[in-house]
């Protein structure tokens, strides 16, 4: 009896590819990263595949090496992305791409412009963080360079993306934190943050106003602070007059971020508050600073690095299949309900 004939196929299901990966290799046409080219034509020799083209012919045309990182701020300890960047630059080099990282200017970001001495020929694929412009994020787009960012502008989650998409979970572990803050004896409740700075901000504003309407509470926008995103936020002063004008205190403060509730707490001390005897406050992140600080903070944990390892899997995936559908991957957040929230 006659042997079945080695396909392309065949290599491709070993390897745990498609075969549209498999066939850029034996034909030299396309990019494809130097580990997953390797591990093609080993398994083809191991498998007695006949064709198997010379190393010249199968690296076909220089591919562009890098991954570049876009950013209006870089991580600092009080963001999730000191631990998402590590994880993803990782799981990149793995696959034989470099991560080149590059921090906007105020001009670049707000011209819609890219990032100077940035050689797209070069670049294989982009990743956006802290980027929350729609025209940017479309001007992105229209490079033709498969990207995906983290996180996106207010509204994302309702618009039909042409990118792929990854976030944490919003919603649900901001409920968690409102009902146990209404649950320990709080009906006056503020929301500290702009509810548009961002798409996780907009969605942690949305969990908000589902918790409080669950309980029948009606929101009092006279107890929040929702001025646009600024450097006040890191100003305990600015919040001390803000608390000052308000009708009443509320009994519950929920925070877009850990970096807002962290300052609101020391506005609040500043002020001979208690926390939590006469406030309550949460934040969102999962900083290490929120586990430290008296009392320890509420908030809700992002698994930074997870999403940072997913985040390359799927930018990964869209090189070597750029016609497949757009995603958005949300990844579950943690709620860590601590002293902060507990009376």
């Amino acid at each position: 009896m006659a042997l079945r004939r080695v396909t392309m196929q065949d290599i491709a299901d070993s390897c745990g590819l498609s075969r549209n990966t498999v066939s850029k290799i034996f034909n030299g046409r396309g990019a494809v990263p130097e580990a997953t080219r390797r591990m093609v034509l080993e398994k083809a020799q191991a498998l007695g595949y006949r064709q198997i083209p010379d190393d010249d012919q199968a690296k076909g045309e220089p591919r562009a090496q890098n991954i570049a990182l876009f950013t209006s701020h870089m991580p600092s300890d009080y963001h999730f992305g000191t631990f998402f960047v590590p994880a993803f630059a990782a799981q990149l080099s793995r696959a034989g791409y470099t991560l080149m990282m590059y921090e906007l200017t105020e001009e670049e970001f707000s011209q819609n412009r890219l990032p100077a001495h940035i050689s797209l020929e070069q670049t294989a694929g982009i990743l956006g963080i802290e980027l929350f412009s729609r025209p940017y994020l479309e001007m992105i787009c229209r490079l033709g360079i498969p990207a995906i960012f983290v996180d996106a502008y207010a509204g994302a989650n309702t618009s039909l993306l042409k990118y792929d998409l990854i976030s944490m979970e919003n919603v649900a572990s901001t409920i968690t934190m409102v009902n146990r803050i209404i649950e320990s004896g709080a009906w006056r409740l503020g929301f500290v943050g702009d509810s548009n700075h961002c798409n996780s901000f907009h969605e942690r504003w949305i969990g908000f106003n589902l918790a409080l309407d669950k309980a029948s509470l009606t929101l009092d926008r006279d107890l929040s602070i929702l001025d646009k995103d600024g450097p006040e936020y890191s100003d305990p002063e600015w919040y001390i007059e803000k608390l000052q004008k308000m009708p009443v205190l509320p009994d519950g403060l929920v925070c877009a971020n850990d970096y807002i509730a962290l300052h609101v707490m020391a506005a609040l001390k500043q002020m001979g508050v208690s926390i939590p005897g006469r406030v309550m406050v949460a934040g969102f992140d999962g900083t290490p600073q929120s586990a430290v600080v008296e009392p320890a903070l509420t908030t809700a944990q992002i698994p930074g690095a997870d999403i940072g390892r997913l985040a390359a899997e799927i930018l990964l995936d869209r090189l070597e299949n750029p016609d497949r559908p757009y995603r958005t991957t949300y990844v579950n957040t943690v709620p860590l309900l601590r002293a902060s929230t507990s009376r």
